[in-house]
């Protein structure tokens, strides 16, 4: 009869982190300081709470892959109108460590994650581009961020989607587009944030809540706007779904949008996003454009 252990659980030690082996070049004042910063606020990876790092290898390599299509488990987004579905790309799934990083960093005050998050948007946006610029006929793409409650805002002391939509831009401008963030949605009424809300929630939440800013839309991309929604996730596709009615309503084309990281289905186990849906034509032929 095979015998049972009864020993605890063996905790496998933390990985070695190269970083910490190399001495430090900074004067020892510097070090000073910094040793007791940390006392006073410690550092530590938001995904897996490693000590002492911002981020570690391990969870800043979650962004590090290339954009994948998502909009297939986002049921949301289905139309029916005939115009094919939002294509929608994102860095990451947004489970685990993912979870964690996005959460930290728009809600636990980590503004030092943008230097996480920009970079692999930025990137990212230069693969999005090539499949973007049939469909612009010579206009420029403008990068809308999708809008956040005024009480939101306020919580988190800024509007962290700008900073996605900046690196966003840089990657269009990177690849040969001219690229403009242009705030042109707003939220509405007495709807609250849609996190923690069911499928169904979500979309009441929205239900007439979001509007565009005509005048900066007309302004930065003319009579027929050329667009690119940009979020930090994508769960339902409520909110994309309800940005993409409000700025087709105001005459612009939405071509798709660019996430961090994507919620995925019920019952799947998943470490990465995986490619959905990346048929080779470009988004003016998807959408109807061309």
């Amino acid at each position: 009869m095979p015998q049972i252990s009864t020993a605890p659980p063996r905790i496998p030690s933390p990985v070695a982190r190269p970083d910490r082996a190399r001495p430090d070049p900074a004067p020892p004042p510097v070090r000073w300081l910094r040793e007791l910063g940390r006392l006073v606020v410690p550092v530590s990876c938001p995904g897996c709470g490693a000590l002492d790092v911002l981020w570690c290898p391990a969870c800043g390599a979650l962004l590090g892959g290339p954009p994948a299509r998502v909009e297939a488990a986002a049921p949301r987004l289905d139309r029916l109108d005939g115009v094919p579905v939002l294509p929608v790309w994102a860095l990451a799934a947004y489970t685990g460590p993912m979870r964690e990083i996005v959460v930290a960093w728009k809600d636990r005050g980590r503004t030092d994650l943008d230097r996480l998050v920009g970079p692999p948007l930025r990137s990212a946006a230069r693969a999005v581009a090539v499949r973007a610029a049939p469909a612009l006929d010579g206009r420029p793409l403008l990068v809308v961020g999708a809008p956040s409650t005024t009480a939101s805002r306020r919580a988190r002391g800024r509007d962290h989607v700008r900073v996605l939509a900046r690196a966003t831009a840089a990657g269009l401008h990177d690849a040969g587009l001219t690229a403009t963030v242009v705030p042109a949605l707003v939220r509405r009424g007495r709807g609250r944030d849609q996190v923690g809300l069911g499928a169904r929630a979500r979309a009441r939440n929205l239900t007439g809540s979001v509007a565009t800013r005509g005048r900066p839309l007309a302004r930065a991309g003319g009579a027929r706007p050329a667009v690119l929604l940009v979020d930090d996730v994508v769960t339902t596709g409520s909110t994309l779904a309800a940005a993409e009615r409000a700025l087709e309503d105001a005459g612009a084309d939405v071509l798709g949008a660019l996430v961090l990281a994507a919620t995925p289905p019920p019952g799947a186990v998943t470490k990465e996003v995986r490619n959905l849906l990346a048929p080779p034509v470009s988004l003016a032929h998807e959408r109807g454009l061309a």
